[in-house]
């Protein structure tokens, strides 16, 4: 096999020979195919039989079966993985900055060529690690950036846990706001700064020391004033909410997205399907912090929270997969290691999803939330060259997913575990 330069896109044009293609528009496989790839996008799909380019370059995948580059609308890339502690005070910038090319690289190797990072505690170093990976300089996922979270004092997005008289530095504090006036000039800020979208912090978070998953934060009327000004510079928000309250305060805002939806009742559900409002969902870091939070010392209060929301998660997952909700693949990533970012498949299908409705939720439904349906999550012709190929059937089995033979971002090989 002839493989591009490590980092680069080849100027060559490129030949992928693909044993079974996943469609993932059509909803089946359609056979072997070959795609021409040029400057890492996809400029033909063709029968086996069509001839390529002399000069092109060859990547024969004809044993596999090949799909979409996964997509995560929800992950952490910024730092090591939460222990439940108190965020961005036991590492520094630059530390968190190291951690995270590492973390990059193997979200990447387990098959997500995209993500959509919601967050960081320090302000803007997701941005620096997007910028990096768009150099060519460091191996990752495409990325869209939250920059920072936008919070209520005290909510779900602040530093949370230490003494009352210990002053943060502002880089941990960049998205406190108090008033719509505030909102929106952070969400200048952030904009102009760098970052890709708004990430809105709804209600309590489980993880953030004495938050209530279920008590609002922000109010319909800030949520409003980020979605408007985002608007203004062509962003979207995501709002995390766990409540009913929450949820509905930022459908009403018309927010993009609502992520974790972990409480939510069947009129919320429905209200999520009415506005085509698409609820991003992560089951499986619960399900890892359930198993393994005690034994890493989790604060007791943090898995009471964990135990009352994985059940009600789940339900309101089915719910919204009956209801027709627009739901994406989302896993919360940096609550657990992030090589594990693909089981989270195998969660949507146990709780009620088809394969075909769990990939989908990974790739096209996922790049429709992004906004990025033009250039990911299908392999048509315009697209870019993202894909990941597995020996086996994910129709039958979503879990080959969690162990892909080869990825492909724009065309270069990213991971070949065939060579051993």
């Amino acid at each position: 096999m002839t493989m591009p330069p490590p980092f680069a896109d080849s100027t060559r044009p490129i030949a992928i020979r693909v044993g079974n293609l996943l469609d993932v528009e059509a909803g089946r496989p359609v056979g072997p195919r070959t795609l021409l790839v040029r400057d890492a996008r996809i400029e033909a799909v063709a029968s086996p039989g069509d001839g390529a380019p002399d000069d092109a370059l060859e990547i024969d995948l004809s044993g596999l079966t090949v799909l979409p580059g996964l997509i995560d609308t929800h992950s952490h890339l910024v730092g090591e993985v939460q222990t439940a502690g108190v965020p961005g005070t036991t590492t520094s910038g630059a530390q968190d900055a190291f951690l995270s090319v590492r973390n990059a690289r193997v979200t990447l190797e387990a098959g997500f060529t995209t993500v959509r990072d919601l967050g960081t505690f320090r302000a803007f170093v997701d941005c620096a690690l997007r910028d990096t990976i768009n150099s060519g300089e460091l191996e990752g996922p495409r990325m869209l950036c939250a920059g920072a979270f936008i919070t209520a004092p005290w909510g779900g997005g602040d530093v949370v846990g230490l003494a009352h008289d210990i002053t943060l530095p502002a880089d941990l504090r960049f998205g406190v706001v108090t008033t719509p006036a505030e909102v929106r000039e952070r969400v200048r800020r952030l904009l102009i700064g760098g970052a890709d979208l708004i990430k809105c912090i709804g209600t309590g978070a489980v993880l953030t020391r004495g938050g209530v998953p279920g008590a609002p934060e922000l109010s319909e009327e800030e949520m409003r004033a980020a979605v408007d000004e985002a608007a203004n510079y062509g962003a979207f928000v995501a709002v995390h909410a766990h409540s009913d309250e929450g949820a509905r305060r930022a459908i009403r805002a018309r927010a993009r997205s609502v992520e974790h939806g972990s409480m939510l009742n069947a009129e919320t559900v429905s209200m999520l399907a009415d506005a085509g409002t698409f609820l991003s969902v992560d089951l499986f870091d619960g399900e890892w912090a359930l198993e393994h939070g005690e034994a890493e010392r989790w604060p007791a209060e943090t898995m009471r929270k964990l135990a009352e929301t994985m059940d009600t998660g789940i339900a309101a997952f089915r719910e919204a997969v009956r209801r027709g909700v627009r739901v994406t693949y989302g896993t919360d990533s940096g609550v657990y290691p992030h090589e594990l970012v693909a089981k989270g498949l195998d969660t949507f299908v146990r709780c009620g999803m088809t394969p075909l409705q769990a990939i989908g939720a990974a790739t096209t439904v996922a790049a429709e939330c992004l906004g990025w349906a033009d250039r990911v999550g299908s392999l048509g012709v315009g697209r870019f060259a993202d894909l990941v190929a597995v020996d086996g059937d994910p129709l039958a089995d979503v879990r080959v997913l969690e162990t892909p033979a080869v990825v492909v971002k724009g065309g270069r090989v990213a991971l070949d575990r065939r060579d051993g």
